[in-house]
């Protein structure tokens, strides 16, 4: 394997020089550089980047660690980040934890062997635990989460506001009687879209039954069942809010088998704004989550970390917007 020396040998200077005209940190007459250039091209030369990035402490890699990647939103979130990272010379490991806290904390123990350089973390219910044993004293930023005994920065969305918007949008259209699929109550999001949309309810003077809202787990296939069960419990309702996309397209399959049209016979919300929601038939009214900023974000957090890791905490809370598509309408007398 060629080595510095090798190059520094074949272009007649020493290894120091060699080494200045790669990383330009002195001055070097044109010529010697032309020699330096001339003899890497010629044998090869291709430097050892991690060993390098070691002996300066750092790998310029970042650990991404979500809940299910095959979740459109987190793949959508991944790739933000992992663009984000790249603009910055930043390398993105992703590790999938399946919301569980021992794959978790496997999964953080093979990102500190690595050596990461910073980790992006969005974790289990479990996860304060997972997070204050497993990461003591590495920058980090968490997503949809807050952990006040670390310092630690927080790219956050305002799923309660989300939640409202939601509400009062289909309480605007005249809906009295509105079903809910929520997502894990362990997690932080679903609880604060509930919150959000049983306020706008409450505003109008509207009640939300317990018989009305079926929690779920944010997967297709779990909005199919909470749509059944809704059916039965709940036959009344002429709207519906799912607390994720996924959830309301699964919802959507089970209208369809019963031979009811969306929105003539219910209307119905979703929360996310994934690339497929456009796709559905009708296209999924929903509430957008701001996607690209919660990737950059949260890289420009962890960089910031990464250069002060004695600042104190940062917080940034992101705002999500609705998105009116055709799967809502008024309610027909």
């Amino acid at each position: 394997m060629t080595t510095i020396a090798d190059v520094a040998r074949h272009a007649g200077v020493s290894v120091a020089t060699v080494s200045h005209v790669m990383n330009r940190t002195r001055h070097v007459e044109p010529e010697t550089a032309e020699r330096v250039h001339s003899a890497i091209a010629a044998l090869r030369y291709s430097p050892n980047t991690l060993a390098r990035s070691l002996r300066r402490g750092e790998t310029k890699t970042i650990g991404l660690l979500l809940p299910d990647n095959s979740n459109p939103f987190f793949a959508s979130v991944a790739r933000q980040i992992e663009d984000a990272g790249f603009l910055a010379g930043y390398t993105v490991i992703l590790c999938n934890s399946d919301g569980s806290a021992e794959k978790e904390e496997r999964y953080l123990q093979v990102l500190m062997a690595k050596q990461i350089d910073g980790l992006i973390f969005a974790g289990s219910s479990d996860h304060a635990r997972v997070f204050a044993n497993v990461l003591p004293g590495v920058p980090a930023v968490l997503l949809d989460r807050e952990i006040h005994s670390v310092n630690v920065d927080s790219v956050l969305v305002d799923h309660d506001h989300g939640g409202y918007l939601a509400g009062r949008y289909l309480v605007g259209l005249g809906h009295e009687k509105i079903g809910v699929i929520g997502g894990p109550r362990d997690s932080s999001s679903s609880p604060a879209r509930l919150r959000g949309f049983a306020r706008a309810l409450q505003e109008a003077g509207l009640d939300l039954p317990a018989n009305a809202v079926v929690d779920s787990d944010y997967h297709f296939a779990g909005g199919r069942t909470a749509m059944e069960r809704l059916m039965a419990q709940a036959p009344g309702i002429t709207a519906l809010f799912a607390c994720n996309d996924l959830m309301a397209m699964g919802a959507l399959t089970v209208l369809r088998g019963r031979g009811l049209r969306v929105p003539d016979d219910m209307s119905m919300i979703g929360f996310d704004d994934i690339p497929y929601a456009v796709t559905t038939w009708p296209p999924l009214t929903t509430i957008a989550q701001p996607v690209e900023k919660i990737g950059t974000r949260a890289v420009s957090l962890l960089l910031a970390r990464v250069a002060e890791p004695a600042a104190h905490s940062r917080r940034e809370v992101l705002t999500p917007v609705l998105v009116e598509r055709e799967s809502c309408a008024p309610l027909r007398q």
